[in-house]
């Protein structure tokens, strides 16, 4: 294990309550110290979608104690991949950092049953994002 992280990814969606959420405990899961992990809210929500919480609760991986945040300047400079969720133009930019918009379905109000397939899917664009990003690093 490096004793430095090889990235840092952030993790931005508007209310910082379900696909960002997902999408955090999922790299924190698969990638344990190799990538440090943040996440975000253009506009943050009270709490963490319990759908969410559940559909990963099935897999294995509690985010039950995150809360949202609210995204600031100081984490994206902070952060070498900034990966929107349907955050639109709040979003800051800042050169020398790596774009990628992730179009997926918005879990909020939505049961578990139609939390799971978002799930999967961020699951799926992680376990990508991270063989990305090893590749760089033997590079």
């Amino acid at each position: 294990m490096p004793s430095t992280p090889l990235a840092s990814v952030l993790f931005v969606c508007v209310h910082n309550a379900g696909r960002s959420q997902m999408a955090a405990g999922f790299l924190d899961h698969l990638a344990g110290d190799r990538i440090e992990v943040r996440s975000a809210g253009s506009i943050p929500g009270d709490r963490i979608n319990p759908s969410a919480v559940e559909a990963m609760k099935e897999l294995g991986i509690d985010i039950s104690d995150r809360r949202p945040k609210i995204l600031t300047t100081e984490a994206v400079q902070a952060s070498d991949y900034v990966i929107t969720m349907g955050c639109g133009d709040a979003c800051p930019i800042f050169p020398g950092k790596k774009y990628v918009d992730w179009a997926l379905e918005d879990p909020a109000g939505k049961g578990v049953e139609s939390v799971r397939p978002i799930r999967d899917e961020i699951k799926t664009r992680i376990e990508a994002l991270i063989a990305e990003i090893d590749a760089e690093n033997e590079a």
